[in-house]
């Protein structure tokens, strides 16, 4: 009986959270049962012990909201285990702020957001979304039009009064995002997700040079001269204090948490088998000998 009863849970949880529940499409019915699924899930993840925490993969809680791919569901794991402080997350690169790794956190459990783009018509789009949603109207995130260099990217944090501890920081920057994540200083995240380069695999540690005006080199719609890998990662976030912590299904976003929050919790991610993921193996494969020889940084 009681294995029924949690498969049906679970399913009920599933249509829910994906919006695909018949009988919630009408008035605010679906926006509440959205709500509730994930909150029945961050209950359920809070009741964890420890050694049941270590046996999760990324891959079983993984949802889409309003994240690019499985990101959602990750973070939501990840701070029902390690709990919030001030709910506050800065964005970097965030578009519309529709589709970003602050989303759902703001809409659904009152994060406050600070969110980047360099295109103004984006952020205007994402300034009308907040506003008119009913449960961001009152507190809609910061949207920012700003470029990020590595020299003004303090100062427009702090600009908007986020210094200190926060809870969570992502950069999804399609470009100088190692040398971004380098110089931020002015806050001290919890969390941290990175989109990594994963076309480049574990063999290598390095990243593109630094300039203020990079611009993405696109193939099929991939930015494939961007970013840099994961190792370069790996060794920025050790220097920072922070451990990888695992990513989502498709390999190219990254997430760490800072060690003095994750120790004895969240084991550190082992790359072994990074290269097997489906997605990195066939990026690799299709990009890497058009990619290998341009400019790369070691790191």
């Amino acid at each position: 009986m009681k294995k029924i009863i949690s498969v049906y849970i679970n399913r009920f949880i599933k249509r829910l959270i994906n919006g695909v529940d018949e009988s919630l499409k009408d008035s605010g019915k679906l926006l509440a049962g959205e709500q509730t699924a994930q909150l029945i899930l961050k209950n359920q993840y809070k009741a964890l012990q420890k050694e049941e925490i270590k046996k999760y993969d990324f891959n079983e809680v993984g949802f889409r909201k309003y994240s690019q791919n499985s990101e959602d569901g990750i973070l939501l794991f990840i701070f029902s285990i390690i709990g919030t402080t001030n709910k506050k997350i800065v964005e970097l690169c965030a578009s519309d702020g529709i589709e970003c790794n602050a989303a759902n956190l703001i809409i659904n459990h009152g994060w406050q957001g600070l969110l980047f783009d360099g295109n103004a018509e984006a952020i205007e789009k994402g300034k009308k979304f907040y506003r008119s949603h009913p449960d961001t109207f009152t507190l809609p995130p910061t949207f920012v039009n700003a470029w990020v260099t590595k020299n003004n990217v303090n100062e427009l944090i702090a600009r908007h009064d986020y210094a200190g501890q926060i809870d969570l920081l992502s950069i999804d920057m399609d470009g100088v995002d190692y040398w971004i994540w380098d110089s931020i200083t002015v806050i001290k995240p919890r969390v941290v997700v990175v989109e990594v380069q994963c076309i480049l695999g574990t063999s290598y540690s390095v990243t593109v040079p630094y300039n203020d005006n990079f611009k993405t080199e696109f193939i099929d719609g991939f930015g494939v001269y961007s970013g840099a890998s994961i190792n370069a990662f790996i060794k920025l976030a050790s220097k920072k204090g922070y451990k990888l912590v695992g990513v989502e299904k498709y390999g190219f976003n990254a997430f760490f948490i800072r060690e003095d929050i994750a120790a004895g919790i969240f084991p550190e991610y082992d790359t072994t088998g990074y290269e097997n993921i489906p997605f990195v193996k066939w990026a690799r494969n299709k990009f890497f000998e058009q990619i290998k020889d341009k400019k790369w940084e070691k790191v």
